[in-house]
């Protein structure tokens, strides 16, 4: 028998058997779908870190873990362990090599989002995604005192518009510290969406920040002491005394690793430099269980669905001696026979990879903008990635190994009939 004539009749014994496979091809294209979808969650996810700060060259901060100093600054996760002195922080400004400096405070939170002080100077270099720049979708940036800018998600969940009134609380809880309501805040500018930890913070500047804790404009109560009388507050009171961190840009990138030394060898303070992507690099070897976890989770259903292959052909190989044996008949040799049943799995297998690889590029163009939108994952519509075609080789090297078993069964079944005296030789 040819190899054409092998193929057409393996076809069509498939086909003959429609119902039982399709449910396999079915189980076959989910669990592609799940593999391709958790290796492009995976690759988007750390696409995502990586870019919630993709325009900063350096993180400064307190001597504290690289990690930990990246969690707080820049996706507000987790508490500072000290500040940084604002005299460092101009210091750092003035060095030849700094093109820019961004302060961040932390510690004060609105209804359970995090207020993010710092300076006009935010919204002009702190960049996300493929070196996109913040954009305002309405208003303004903040320009003096008690003013806020709001990142998208902020503003939708607490449907706060432009000239509300907010009261910051101190603490990063709920109902964490005291708030600040004798001295609320106006929004001037909500922010585009960005997918990063930005559409998740209230922004103000600095002297915001000040003014609420100095104890001065309207008389800031601390926890346990009276108010402090009223007065007008100066130039010098409005000056931030200290910052949780600073976002470093760099002149020229080859100078990273010199600014980092000399910042590490700074005289004034203890400091830490780190690089985003370096830190970045040791959260995800933190994480990597889990990562090996979603991608066990999904060979394992792929398993699960080979299986239930090898369940429907080897049950059937009964119903199909008759079959095998009319095949026998008219010259088909038992290697053709484990052949055939080879071809009808590597088949199924194929046509349930190409279904769900389908299934995954139908996901993306529906809910990718969506994803990107909501949750800051780019999941653009693309050809399949080196891993990903690893990924579908893999199902369909395991489908036709899969199909060895009820293949052999039939290859001795063969044998015994040609060897009866009532089979054909």
């Amino acid at each position: 028998m040819s190899g054409g004539g092998l193929l057409r009749l393996a076809r069509a014994s498939a086909w003959h058997r429609r119902f039982g496979l399709g449910l396999v091809l079915a189980s076959i294209a989910l669990a592609t779908f799940l593999l391709l979808a958790v290796e492009r969650g995976r690759v988007a996810l750390r696409e995502g870190f990586t870019q919630s700060i993709s325009g900063t060259d350096l993180i400064v901060g307190a001597r504290t873990g690289s990690v930990q100093l990246l969690l707080y600054s820049v996706f507000h996760l987790g508490s500072p362990t000290n500040t940084i002195r604002w005299r460092s922080v101009q210091a750092l400004a003035a060095d030849p090599a700094v093109a820019w400096v961004v302060p961040i405070s932390l510690g004060d939170s609105h209804r359970g989002f995090p207020v993010v002080g710092t300076t006009p100077d935010y919204f002009r270099h702190v960049r996300h995604g493929e070196q996109r720049a913040l954009e305002l979708a309405s208003g303004r940036a903040f320009a003096g005192l008690h003013e806020a800018v709001l990142g998208a998600e902020v503003a939708e969940r607490l449907q706060a518009g432009l000239g509300q009134a907010l009261v910051l609380r101190h603490g990063a809880g709920e109902i964490e510290g005291e708030d600040h309501a004798d001295q609320p805040v106006r929004v001037v500018g909500v922010l585009a969406r960005t997918g990063t930890p930005v559409d998740r913070a209230v922004h103000v500047s600095l002297e915001t920040l000040e003014a609420m804790h100095a104890g001065g404009l309207l008389g800031y109560r601390l926890p346990g002491r009276p108010a402090a009388p009223a007065r007008a507050l100066t130039a010098e009171d409005l000056q931030p005394r200290a910052v949780t961190a600073a976002l470093v840009g760099l002149k020229s990138r080859s100078a990273v690793f010199g600014m980092q030394r000399r910042i590490a060898d700074f005289r004034d303070e203890p400091l830490l430099a780190v690089l985003p992507g370096v830190a970045l690099d040791e959260l995800w070897t933190a994480v990597a269980g889990v990562e090996r976890a979603l991608v066990a989770m999904g060979a394992l259903v792929a398993a699960v669905s080979l299986a239930g292959l090898v369940a429907v052909v080897a049950t059937g190989l009964d119903a199909r001696r008759q079959e095998l044996a009319v095949l026998r008949s008219v010259g088909a040799g038992p290697p053709q026979v484990l052949a055939l049943l080879l071809l009808e799995g590597a088949l199924v297998t194929a046509a349930g990879a190409l279904l769900g690889l389908l299934a995954a590029q139908l996901g993306l163009w529906a809910f990718g903008p969506l994803l990107e939108s909501r949750l800051g994952l780019s999941l653009p519509l693309r050809a399949p990635a080196a891993a990903e075609l690893g990924w579908l080789a893999a199902v369909l090297l395991a489908g036709t190994l899969a199909s060895l078993l009820p293949g052999w069964r039939a290859y001795r079944l063969a044998l015994a009939d040609g060897l009866s005296p009532g089979g054909s030789a």
